[in-house]
């Protein structure tokens, strides 16, 4: 289950990545344009991962309790709030774009090239969420390999569209940072489609259910303010690097993304977690979900530190790839070093988040994230801001996030109390 979940979370940062080589051979300006209108966009697959994995949580119980119907179910109701919050989405983003924009960049410049690329890449929102609804159902009941097919499928065409619409190759016309725009979109809908489309095969009814999207609601309640929590955390960063020059904040995006593709690549394990660890709860096997637990944990460990490991040795060589501004390498080597050492225990808190995902432990989740990014992230880079920190204090930040998440997810997995049995 894990490996087909790595391709499907791996396809979206890394594509992200080869998005950010194209367009950051435009140059540093287009590159900060790309960071701030990806972050915003961004924000809508964040804030609202609960069609995802909360999606997953309950449909996992209903598919360990043998009702397969149930979970599938669970899945339509999803793909419902998805198209609905998407276009909500979309009108209100298109509505306050400029000030949005304008209050996260630092310069005129920065804040047009950004608004040109959001305006056309944010018309993808209800794609983007159709695919959460549509992996967390999947996933649910245990089916990564349909998923992993839809999402390569549409970042692949993204992949093709981008450098021939950034650079105007093959005859067509050289649209510079709103090229990558159209290439998302384009990827986007497509996979949302292939979701839409499996949804349709299968015999369940397809009205919405007011019960059942109550229900996911409450769950979605505590998971949207956990991710509104790392919104916060995230968009304050990336504020405070705009404050430190163009190159500070390309150089920050460039070594977030990073960080956000190597995140997802752990959570590969987590995914497996969460849907291993539902069916068994909704079976009534407590045991076999803590054993789950402990093995995610400690693979996960192991693989961040190998990680780790390799961004080390290539320390020198790796960040080239990404771009050739001088002053955007410079300022990389700062965060860099900071994501080498916070990598392993990122490796245990991304591991221990799938476990009690899969439990449905939304509610203290949220309480722990909210903690920690009021006591850790957001200080420090405020604080960076006012004392000229740089970069070094908003990684600083991130940095002491991570180790306070992995405080309180720690002793709540030794706890033992995740782990409720049932369906309920």
């Amino acid at each position: 289950m894990a490996l087909p979940a790595l391709g499907v979370l791996a396809a979206e940062p890394l594509y992200l990545l080869f998005d950010t080589a194209v367009v950051g051979r435009l140059g540093a300006l287009s590159l900060a344009g790309l960071a701030i209108g990806g972050l915003i966009v961004g924000a809508v697959g964040s804030d609202l991962v609960f069609l995802s994995y909360g999606t997953t949580a309950r449909a996992a119980r209903y598919f360990g309790a043998g009702d397969r119907a149930s979970a599938v179910r669970e899945g339509v109701q999803a793909s419902w709030l998805a198209v609905g919050l998407g276009v909500v989405f979309v009108v209100v983003v298109q509505a306050a774009a400029v000030p949005l924009v304008s209050a996260i960049a630092s310069s005129r410049d920065i804040a047009d090239a950004a608004l040109s690329w959001l305006r056309i890449a944010v018309m993808a929102a209800p794609a983007m969420l159709m695919s959460l609804a549509g992996n967390g159902w999947m996933r649910g009941v245990q089916d990564t390999t349909r998923p992993l097919r839809y999402v390569v499928v549409g970042f692949a065409m993204s992949a093709l569209l981008c450098p021939l619409l950034v650079y105007g190759w093959v005859g067509l016309p050289r649209m510079g940072l709103p090229g990558s725009a159209v290439a998302n979109l384009v990827g986007q809908w497509m996979a949302g489609l292939l979701f839409g489309r499996a949804l349709l095969v299968e015999r369940v009814a397809r009205s919405p259910n007011f019960s059942v999207l109550r229900a996911q609601l409450v769950l979605g309640r505590d998971l949207f303010v956990r991710t509104m929590a790392f919104q916060a955390c995230f968009i304050s960063a990336a504020a405070v690097a705009a404050r430190f020059g163009a190159a500070a904040v390309a150089a920050h995006q460039i070594v977030l993304q990073l960080w956000n593709f190597l995140a997802l690549v752990l959570d590969s394990l987590a995914i497996a977690a969460q849907s291993l660890v539902g069916a068994a709860l909704g079976a009534g096997h407590a045991a076999h979900a803590k054993s789950v637990a402990w093995r995610v944990t400690a693979f996960s460990a192991v693989a961040a530190t190998l990680l780790a490991a390799v961004l080390a040795v290539g320390a020198s060589v790796l960040p080239p790839v990404f771009t050739n501004d001088r002053s955007v390498l410079d300022a990389m080597a700062v965060p860099w070093w900071f994501l080498v050492a916070q990598l392993p225990i990122a490796g245990v808190v991304f591991g221990l988040d799938g476990v009690l995902l899969g439990a449905g432990d939304a509610k203290f989740m949220r309480n722990a994230t909210v903690i920690s990014a009021l006591a850790g992230f957001l200080p420090l880079v405020w604080l960076s801001l006012v004392f000229g920190w740089g970069l070094a204090g908003i990684w600083s930040g991130l940095s002491t996030f991570v180790v306070l998440r992995l405080v309180f997810v720690g002793w709540r997995a030794f706890s033992g109390r995740w782990a409720v049995t049932g369906i309920g």
